[in-house]
């Protein structure tokens, strides 16, 4: 089985819902169990709003999500243009973050990692931020 899909949209906090609907959507076809979609939906919802947040900082910019369908795996990347990341191994450190006067867990990163099969996060100063994440779907019994 395989198939792709690609989706832009708008850095607005109220996109964070419509990119998990629409994975969870996306991946339906392999019929996963409630635990591996709500997963799925976690680690996108922390990728997204990540991008809102700090690639951004609140202001207009475009997010991609890219999903794709190899077998029972998929892989998900999630694209911005922002601020991107100085030092990529602090920012995945748990509790940290930079943003602590918005009451930000610092989660996000250890989040995704936990919740995915792989995770791999690239970024470049003032270029942007791309996670890379794999979750395989269990054949139903």
């Amino acid at each position: 089985m395989e198939n792709e899909m690609k989706l832009e949209f708008k850095s607005k906090s109220s996109n964070e819902a419509f990119a998990r609907i629409t994975v969870a959507a996306f991946v339906s076809e392999l019929n996963p169990t409630l635990e591996e979609i709500s997963d799925i939906k976690t680690a996108v919802s922390e990728a997204v709003t990540n991008s809102i947040i700090h690639g951004y900082e609140g202001q207009d910019g475009i997010i991609h999500m890219n999903c794709k369908i190899k077998d029972r795996t998929l892989e998900i990347e999630i694209i911005d243009y922002g601020k991107g990341i100085e030092n990529i191994e602090i920012a995945k450190q748990p509790l940290y973050t930079s943003k602590p006067e918005l009451d930000r867990s610092g989660m996000g990163f250890t989040i995704m990692e936990n919740f995915m099969d792989e995770f791999k996060l690239e970024s470049i100063v003032d270029v942007g931020t791309k996670v890379k994440m794999k979750k395989t779907i269990k054949e139903a019994l």
